[in-house]
């Protein structure tokens, strides 16, 4: 539960663990017992929250403060997107033919 600041007309600031549906509502003061109205001395936080899960969830909450640039991005090796190199011109002549004159798929007898 969260807990909130209340101040006590008679005994100055406290603090009180509620419900969140009852952070607006009067508390009742530890000391004198009067009704005392919640005032924004601090941030409400979560007491019951253990340091390394408040830290493990600042860590993965990078959305709104870190987005994801697509600039970060990298290509693996072997990506032919990006490469820089000439590309091979469809027209290069072939290489030559071993049997110009020859026809090696007719056998003679």
């Amino acid at each position: 539960m969260p807990t909130y600041d209340y101040r006590c007309p008679d005994c100055g600031t406290f603090e009180a663990m509620r419900r969140i549906a009852d952070r607006d509502a009067p508390a009742v003061c530890p000391q004198c017992g009067l009704q005392a109205e919640r005032v924004l001395i601090a941030a409400p936080y979560l007491a019951d929250m253990a340091s390394d899960v408040r830290h493990a969830m600042a860590t993965n909450e990078k959305s709104s403060h870190e987005p994801r640039l697509s600039s970060s991005y990298r290509h693996p090796k072997g990506c032919g997107c990006c490469k820089t190199s000439k590309k091979e011109n469809a027209s290069t002549p072939a290489a030559p033919k071993s049997f110009a004159n020859r026809r090696p798929w007719m056998i003679s007898h």
